[in-house]
Protein backbone atom coordinates (compact mmCIF):
# COMPACT_ATOMS: atom_id res chain seq x y z
CA UNK A 1 0.00 0.00 0.00
CA UNK A 2 2.96 2.29 0.72
CA UNK A 3 6.24 2.09 -1.14
CA UNK A 4 9.31 4.18 -0.32
CA UNK A 5 12.44 4.53 -2.46
CA UNK A 6 15.51 6.35 -1.15
CA UNK A 7 13.27 8.28 1.24
CA UNK A 8 14.90 10.96 3.40
CA UNK A 9 13.05 12.29 6.45
CA UNK A 10 13.74 15.10 8.88
CA UNK A 11 13.02 18.80 9.30
CA UNK A 12 13.43 21.74 6.99
CA UNK A 13 13.25 25.41 7.91
CA UNK A 14 13.89 28.47 5.79
CA UNK A 15 17.62 28.42 6.48
CA UNK A 16 18.33 24.92 7.72
CA UNK A 17 17.69 21.25 6.98
CA UNK A 18 18.12 18.49 9.57
CA UNK A 19 18.12 15.06 7.95
CA UNK A 20 17.39 12.19 10.34
CA UNK A 21 17.50 9.36 7.80
CA UNK A 22 18.31 9.01 4.12
CA UNK A 23 17.90 6.23 1.55
CA UNK A 24 15.08 4.44 3.40
CA UNK A 25 13.57 1.71 1.22
CA UNK A 26 10.53 -0.21 2.42
CA UNK A 27 7.01 -1.34 1.58
CA UNK A 28 3.95 -1.46 3.81
CA UNK A 29 1.79 -4.39 2.81
CA UNK A 30 -2.00 -4.17 2.60
CA UNK A 31 -3.94 -5.91 5.35
CA UNK A 32 -1.07 -6.17 7.82
CA UNK A 33 -0.39 -4.94 11.34
CA UNK A 34 3.11 -3.47 11.47
CA UNK A 35 4.80 -2.26 14.67
CA UNK A 36 7.43 0.48 14.44
CA UNK A 37 9.84 0.03 17.33
CA UNK A 38 13.07 1.69 18.38
CA UNK A 39 14.72 3.63 21.20
CA UNK A 40 13.48 7.03 22.39
CA UNK A 41 14.37 9.82 19.99
CA UNK A 42 14.89 7.44 17.06
CA UNK A 43 12.53 9.43 14.80
CA UNK A 44 9.50 7.15 14.84
CA UNK A 45 7.01 10.02 15.08
CA UNK A 46 8.80 11.88 12.28
CA UNK A 47 8.53 8.83 10.02
CA UNK A 48 4.81 8.41 10.79
CA UNK A 49 4.05 12.08 10.09
CA UNK A 50 5.96 11.87 6.80
CA UNK A 51 4.03 8.78 5.70
CA UNK A 52 0.76 10.55 6.58
CA UNK A 53 1.67 13.56 4.44
CA UNK A 54 1.63 15.79 7.53
CA UNK A 55 5.36 16.49 7.22
CA UNK A 56 7.22 16.89 3.90
CA UNK A 57 9.87 14.37 2.94
CA UNK A 58 13.34 15.74 2.24
CA UNK A 59 14.23 13.51 -0.70
CA UNK A 60 13.28 10.29 -2.47
CA UNK A 61 9.84 9.04 -3.38
CA UNK A 62 6.83 7.81 -1.45
CA UNK A 63 3.91 6.20 -3.26
CA UNK A 64 0.47 5.37 -1.87
CA UNK A 65 -1.45 2.77 -3.88
CA UNK A 66 0.94 3.34 -6.78
CA UNK A 67 0.48 7.13 -6.84
CA UNK A 68 3.02 9.65 -5.49
CA UNK A 69 1.89 10.87 -2.10
CA UNK A 70 2.50 14.47 -3.12
CA UNK A 71 -0.06 14.13 -5.93
CA UNK A 72 -2.93 13.52 -3.51
CA UNK A 73 -5.17 16.41 -2.49
CA UNK A 74 -5.72 16.75 1.29
CA UNK A 75 -9.37 15.78 0.87
CA UNK A 76 -8.31 12.56 -0.87
CA UNK A 77 -5.74 11.69 1.78
CA UNK A 78 -8.27 12.20 4.57
CA UNK A 79 -10.32 9.31 3.13
CA UNK A 80 -7.31 7.02 2.82
CA UNK A 81 -5.05 7.75 5.81
CA UNK A 82 -6.12 8.12 9.42
CA UNK A 83 -3.50 9.47 11.83
CA UNK A 84 -3.72 9.05 15.61
CA UNK A 85 -1.07 10.95 17.58
CA UNK A 86 -0.29 11.29 21.29
CA UNK A 87 -0.91 15.06 21.21
CA UNK A 88 -3.75 16.25 23.43
CA UNK A 89 -6.58 17.80 21.47
CA UNK A 90 -7.98 21.22 22.35
CA UNK A 91 -11.37 19.73 23.22
CA UNK A 92 -13.07 22.63 24.93
CA UNK A 93 -16.49 21.36 25.98
CA UNK A 94 -16.76 18.66 23.30
CA UNK A 95 -18.35 15.36 24.20
CA UNK A 96 -16.99 11.93 23.26
CA UNK A 97 -19.57 11.32 20.54
CA UNK A 98 -18.86 14.71 18.96
CA UNK A 99 -15.13 14.00 18.72
CA UNK A 100 -15.69 10.54 17.22
CA UNK A 101 -18.14 12.11 14.75
CA UNK A 102 -15.30 14.31 13.45
CA UNK A 103 -14.05 11.20 11.71
CA UNK A 104 -16.99 11.49 9.32
CA UNK A 105 -15.99 15.01 8.20
CA UNK A 106 -14.31 13.82 4.95
CA UNK A 107 -17.65 12.34 3.89
CA UNK A 108 -20.25 14.83 5.12
CA UNK A 109 -19.37 17.86 2.99
CA UNK A 110 -19.18 21.52 3.94
CA UNK A 111 -22.15 21.53 6.34
CA UNK A 112 -21.11 18.36 8.16
CA UNK A 113 -24.64 16.92 8.31
CA UNK A 114 -24.69 13.39 9.71
CA UNK A 115 -27.06 10.83 8.20
CA UNK A 116 -28.28 7.52 9.57
CA UNK A 117 -25.35 5.61 8.03
CA UNK A 118 -22.86 8.05 9.58
CA UNK A 119 -24.49 7.53 12.99
CA UNK A 120 -24.24 3.77 12.57
CA UNK A 121 -20.53 4.01 11.74
CA UNK A 122 -19.90 6.29 14.73
CA UNK A 123 -21.75 3.95 17.09
CA UNK A 124 -19.80 0.98 15.74
CA UNK A 125 -16.45 2.76 16.24
CA UNK A 126 -17.32 3.55 19.86
CA UNK A 127 -18.44 -0.01 20.44
CA UNK A 128 -15.21 -1.43 18.99
CA UNK A 129 -13.08 0.69 21.32
CA UNK A 130 -15.22 0.09 24.40
CA UNK A 131 -16.41 3.68 24.92
CA UNK A 132 -20.10 3.33 24.04
CA UNK A 133 -21.13 4.04 27.63
CA UNK A 134 -19.36 7.40 27.74
CA UNK A 135 -20.60 9.04 24.53
CA UNK A 136 -22.07 11.96 26.47
CA UNK A 137 -18.99 12.54 28.65
CA UNK A 138 -16.87 15.65 28.20
CA UNK A 139 -13.45 14.93 26.70
CA UNK A 140 -11.82 17.14 29.34
CA UNK A 141 -13.13 14.83 32.07
CA UNK A 142 -11.57 11.67 30.64
CA UNK A 143 -8.37 9.96 31.68
CA UNK A 144 -5.47 9.84 29.23
CA UNK A 145 -6.25 6.23 28.39
CA UNK A 146 -9.93 6.94 27.76
CA UNK A 147 -9.04 9.93 25.60
CA UNK A 148 -6.74 7.75 23.52
CA UNK A 149 -9.55 5.29 22.91
CA UNK A 150 -11.71 8.19 21.70
CA UNK A 151 -9.06 9.19 19.16
CA UNK A 152 -8.78 5.62 17.90
CA UNK A 153 -12.57 5.50 17.57
CA UNK A 154 -12.42 8.73 15.55
CA UNK A 155 -9.94 7.08 13.17
CA UNK A 156 -12.21 4.06 12.84
CA UNK A 157 -15.17 6.31 12.06
CA UNK A 158 -13.03 7.87 9.33
CA UNK A 159 -13.06 4.44 7.60
CA UNK A 160 -9.58 4.85 6.15
CA UNK A 161 -7.95 1.74 4.67
CA UNK A 162 -4.65 2.89 6.23
CA UNK A 163 -4.37 3.90 9.90
CA UNK A 164 -1.14 5.27 11.39
CA UNK A 165 -0.91 5.44 15.18
CA UNK A 166 1.80 7.05 17.29
CA UNK A 167 2.10 5.05 20.54
CA UNK A 168 -1.64 4.34 20.84
CA UNK A 169 -1.25 2.29 24.03
CA UNK A 170 1.17 4.62 25.83
CA UNK A 171 -1.30 5.71 28.54
CA UNK A 172 -3.28 2.50 28.90
CA UNK A 173 -3.23 -0.16 31.60
CA UNK A 174 -2.13 -3.69 30.69
CA UNK A 175 -5.66 -4.97 30.03
CA UNK A 176 -6.53 -1.98 27.84
CA UNK A 177 -3.23 -2.26 25.94
CA UNK A 178 -4.00 -5.85 25.09
CA UNK A 179 -7.57 -4.94 24.14
CA UNK A 180 -6.45 -2.18 21.75
CA UNK A 181 -3.70 -4.29 20.18
CA UNK A 182 -6.13 -7.17 19.63
CA UNK A 183 -8.57 -4.71 18.05
CA UNK A 184 -5.89 -3.41 15.68
CA UNK A 185 -4.88 -6.98 14.86
CA UNK A 186 -8.49 -7.85 14.01
CA UNK A 187 -8.82 -4.72 11.85
CA UNK A 188 -5.74 -5.76 9.89
CA UNK A 189 -7.06 -9.30 9.51
CA UNK A 190 -10.26 -7.78 8.08
CA UNK A 191 -8.28 -5.85 5.43
CA UNK A 192 -7.18 -2.58 7.06
CA UNK A 193 -3.50 -1.66 6.96
CA UNK A 194 -2.22 -0.64 10.38
CA UNK A 195 1.16 0.90 11.23
CA UNK A 196 1.79 1.90 14.84
CA UNK A 197 4.80 3.02 16.82
CA UNK A 198 5.08 1.43 20.24
CA UNK A 199 7.37 0.74 23.18
CA UNK A 200 5.24 -2.26 24.16
CA UNK A 201 7.59 -4.85 22.67
CA UNK A 202 5.80 -7.83 24.19
CA UNK A 203 2.51 -7.00 22.44
CA UNK A 204 4.29 -6.05 19.21
CA UNK A 205 6.08 -9.40 19.00
CA UNK A 206 2.90 -11.36 19.73
CA UNK A 207 0.39 -9.62 17.47
CA UNK A 208 2.24 -7.83 14.66
CA UNK A 209 2.71 -9.29 11.20
CA UNK A 210 5.88 -7.22 10.76
CA UNK A 211 8.17 -5.12 12.93
CA UNK A 212 10.03 -2.10 11.61
CA UNK A 213 13.09 -1.43 13.76
CA UNK A 214 14.42 2.13 13.60
CA UNK A 215 17.59 3.56 15.15
CA UNK A 216 20.10 6.23 14.04
CA UNK A 217 23.08 3.88 13.63
CA UNK A 218 21.25 0.88 12.21
CA UNK A 219 18.69 2.69 10.04
CA UNK A 220 15.44 0.87 9.28
CA UNK A 221 15.16 -2.92 9.24
CA UNK A 222 11.85 -4.65 8.43
CA UNK A 223 11.24 -8.28 9.42
CA UNK A 224 8.72 -10.64 10.94
CA UNK A 225 8.80 -10.53 14.77
CA UNK A 226 10.17 -14.06 14.88
CA UNK A 227 13.09 -13.33 12.54
CA UNK A 228 13.88 -10.11 14.42
CA UNK A 229 14.05 -12.01 17.72
CA UNK A 230 16.06 -14.98 16.45
CA UNK A 231 18.49 -12.94 14.31
CA UNK A 232 19.58 -10.78 17.26
CA UNK A 233 18.25 -7.56 15.72
CA UNK A 234 16.28 -6.55 18.80
CA UNK A 235 19.42 -6.60 20.92
CA UNK A 236 21.26 -4.56 18.29
CA UNK A 237 18.53 -1.92 18.13
CA UNK A 238 18.08 -1.74 21.89
CA UNK A 239 21.72 -1.90 22.94
CA UNK A 240 21.97 -1.61 26.73
CA UNK A 241 24.63 -2.26 29.30
CA UNK A 242 22.13 -3.39 31.92
CA UNK A 243 19.60 -5.49 30.00
CA UNK A 244 19.36 -7.85 27.03
CA UNK A 245 16.57 -9.37 24.97
CA UNK A 246 16.11 -13.06 25.72
CA UNK A 247 14.68 -14.79 22.61
CA UNK A 248 13.71 -17.81 24.71
CA UNK A 249 11.23 -15.84 26.83
CA UNK A 250 10.58 -12.97 24.40
CA UNK A 251 11.40 -10.48 27.16
CA UNK A 252 14.17 -8.16 28.24
CA UNK A 253 16.16 -9.43 31.21
CA UNK A 254 18.68 -7.71 33.42
CA UNK A 255 22.33 -8.55 32.85
CA UNK A 256 23.67 -10.34 35.92
CA UNK A 257 27.32 -9.40 36.62
CA UNK A 258 29.55 -12.25 37.87
CA UNK A 259 26.62 -14.66 38.19
CA UNK A 260 26.47 -17.97 40.01
CA UNK A 261 24.91 -20.82 38.05
CA UNK A 262 22.30 -23.43 38.92
CA UNK A 263 20.11 -26.06 37.32
CA UNK A 264 16.34 -25.88 37.49
CA UNK A 265 14.32 -29.07 37.18
CA UNK A 266 10.65 -28.20 37.24
CA UNK A 267 7.64 -28.18 34.89
CA UNK A 268 6.55 -25.01 33.09
CA UNK A 269 5.44 -22.40 34.00
CA UNK A 270 6.94 -23.09 37.45
CA UNK A 271 10.44 -23.38 35.96
CA UNK A 272 10.12 -19.98 34.28
CA UNK A 273 9.08 -18.21 37.51
CA UNK A 274 11.76 -19.88 39.60
CA UNK A 275 14.31 -18.66 37.07
CA UNK A 276 12.73 -15.21 37.21
CA UNK A 277 13.23 -15.16 40.99
CA UNK A 278 16.80 -16.46 41.15
CA UNK A 279 18.09 -13.91 38.62
CA UNK A 280 17.30 -11.15 41.12
CA UNK A 281 19.86 -12.69 43.45
CA UNK A 282 22.71 -13.04 40.96
CA UNK A 283 22.05 -16.57 39.69
CA UNK A 284 21.49 -17.75 36.11
CA UNK A 285 20.49 -21.07 34.63
CA UNK A 286 23.11 -23.60 33.49
CA UNK A 287 22.40 -27.31 33.00
CA UNK A 288 25.96 -28.23 34.08
CA UNK A 289 25.85 -26.47 37.46
CA UNK A 290 26.35 -28.41 40.70
CA UNK A 291 23.63 -26.32 42.38
CA UNK A 292 20.12 -27.52 41.61
CA UNK A 293 16.54 -26.49 42.31
CA UNK A 294 13.94 -29.19 41.82
CA UNK A 295 10.21 -28.67 42.17
CA UNK A 296 7.01 -30.50 41.36
CA UNK A 297 4.70 -27.64 42.36
CA UNK A 298 5.04 -24.18 43.99
CA UNK A 299 4.61 -25.71 47.48
CA UNK A 300 7.37 -28.30 47.07
CA UNK A 301 10.72 -26.72 46.13
CA UNK A 302 14.09 -28.26 47.00
CA UNK A 303 17.40 -26.35 46.86
CA UNK A 304 20.48 -28.63 46.66
CA UNK A 305 24.08 -27.47 47.09
CA UNK A 306 27.19 -29.36 48.26
CA UNK A 307 25.15 -32.46 49.12
CA UNK A 308 22.88 -30.41 51.37
CA UNK A 309 19.20 -29.87 50.72
CA UNK A 310 16.71 -27.30 51.89
CA UNK A 311 12.99 -27.51 51.27
CA UNK A 312 10.68 -24.52 50.69
CA UNK A 313 6.90 -24.29 50.53
CA UNK A 314 6.82 -21.27 48.20
CA UNK A 315 8.94 -19.26 45.80
CA UNK A 316 8.69 -16.43 48.33
CA UNK A 317 10.51 -18.55 50.94
CA UNK A 318 13.11 -19.54 48.35
CA UNK A 319 13.65 -15.89 47.44
CA UNK A 320 14.12 -14.94 51.13
CA UNK A 321 16.74 -17.69 51.46
CA UNK A 322 18.64 -16.58 48.34
CA UNK A 323 18.57 -12.93 49.42
CA UNK A 324 20.55 -13.89 52.54
CA UNK A 325 23.22 -15.94 50.75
Amino acid sequence: MLLANHLAIGYRTKHHEKKLYANLNFRLQTGTLTALIGPNGAGKSTLLRTLAGAQPMLAGSLCLNGKPLAKYRPAELSQIIGLVTTERIASGGLRVEEVVAMGRHPYTGFWGKLHAEDRRIIDRAMQQTGISGMQGCAIAALSDGERQKVMIAKALAQQCPLILLDEPTAFLDIASRTEIMCLLHDLAAAGRTILLSTHDLDQALQLSDRVWMLAPEQGLVCKTPEDAALDGDINRFFDSGSAFFDPTSGQFRQIVPNPRTLRIEAPEPLSFWIENAVRRYGMIRNIESDICITATDPQNIIYSESNKQQRFSSISDLADFLSRK
